[in-house]
């Protein structure tokens, strides 16, 4: 058993490995390669755009295939092959074909990922989440000060690195025990079942608004970092700090679900995140920019581990994965695309500092709204149980 869960905890390890190279270094590259923020804006809001597309057609396989590791094992492979074509050439719309077509199989590893391991999990009746997950935590923290170093000089590499992780992703995933698709036996069901729930629905509604402040963030923060006097080095340090704020939250979320209610976490991380914008927004140097991304620990890791968990225990088996690739549609597909591509065009007109100030306020105010939702849903419960 320690074995087979180690061989999850180092499939994080190596994915977001994986995820630290790309999703941190690859707006620097285009910018590299002489972008303008528009044009990146563009380049990384586009990619989304076809995960909206790709997301439930990839949940819809997984709960239908005979296992979600085959599926898991394709994304992947593909994803790895299909990095190698980036660096072929420097035009835009050569770029925007790779960076859809690599997409389209990338943006749904890490939903089928969780799938996998939430339901291995549960089977085997032990094993917490939270402290596998954490395996990303170091793995995010330790590549991106590795690659931070490398991408001074050598950002080009950014691709073979990418590539060669996720292989190893590959190998571990091929130990994992085989996870079944629930409908694979003809026990269909319609994945509108999931928009009746109106729970689930509330809770990935308010994560897809924190998620688009954060798409914000994931692909303009590097150029930010770099107006204010960061260089690719200091990026690194910025994305440790960034992934080790992460550790506590994950030590000790297994006690906070049983003792705090989902939705006040939920909300708690809103609120840290329009902490986080306001300060970036009135922040002038690069190296204050540094203690200020300790405020990541509340925000990324407690929406996707909170919505991870919700999403396992309110979803019936046979839509576990579409429910994943669901709120993974919202989150790195339709919120993605409105955080980059809106924001490459908002920040050409207002700049980026004035736009970390509207996602501060545009969270806030999801923030009170959903607190309000969220009571009025308690207390309809409440009083339904009293009836």
């Amino acid at each position: 058993m320690q074995v087979k869960l180690g061989y999850f905890l180092f499939f994080y390890v190596f994915l977001y490995m994986a995820n630290a190279v790309y999703g941190t270094f690859i707006p620097l590259y285009f910018q590299h390669i002489g972008f303008t923020q528009a044009q990146i804006g563009t380049l990384l809001g586009l990619g989304p755009l076809i995960a909206i597309l790709a997301q439930p057609v990839w949940g819809l396989f997984s709960d239908r295939a005979k296992t979600k590791n085959s599926i898991l094992l394709l994304l992947i492979g593909c994803s790895g092959l299909t990095v190698m074509f980036y660096p072929l050439s420097d035009q835009f719309f050569y770029l925007l074909i790779c960076i859809c077509i690599f997409t389209f199989f990338q943006s749904s590893i890490f939903a089928i990922g969780d799938a996998v391991t939430l339901e291995t999990l549960d089977k085997r009746g032990r094993g917490n989440f939270s402290l596998i997950r954490m395996g990303g935590t170091f793995g995010f923290a330790i590549m991106s000060i590795i690659f931070g170093l490398l991408a001074k000089k050598h950002i080009d590499l950014l691709f073979v690195v990418y590539a060669f992780l996720l292989a190893i992703t590959l190998l571990l995933v091929l130990r994992f025990p085989a996870i079944e698709g629930h409908q694979a036996r003809n026990r269909k069901m319609s994945v509108w079942v999931l928009f009746r729930n109106r729970k689930l629905m509330m809770y990935i509604g308010a994560n897809f608004v924190f998620n688009i402040t954060l798409g914000y963030y994931y692909a303009f923060f590097p150029l930010y970092f770099k107006e204010m006097g960061g260089d690719s080095a200091w990026l690194g340090w910025s994305m440790l700090i960034s992934s080790l704020s992460e550790v506590p939250f994950l030590l000790l979320s297994h006690h906070l679900f049983r003792r705090v209610q989902t939705w006040h976490i939920l909300l708690g991380a809103g609120a840290a995140a329009a902490l986080r914008w306001f300060l970036f927004s009135q922040i002038h140097s690069a190296a204050w920019l540094l203690p200020a991304q300790a405020l990541h620990g509340l925000i990324f890791i407690v929406l996707s581990v909170t919505l991870a968990n919700v999403i396992n225990k309110e979803v019936p088996n046979e839509l576990k994965a579409s429910g994943q690739t669901l709120n993974g549609l919202l989150t790195m597909g339709v919120a993605r695309v409105i955080g980059s591509l809106a924001g490459g065009v908002a920040s050409e007109w207002f700049g980026m500092r004035n736009m970390f100030f509207y996602n501060s306020v545009l969270t806030l105010v999801c923030v009170v709204i959903f607190a309000i939702v969220f009571k009025l849903q308690q207390n309809k419960e409440t009083a339904v149980l009293h009836a």
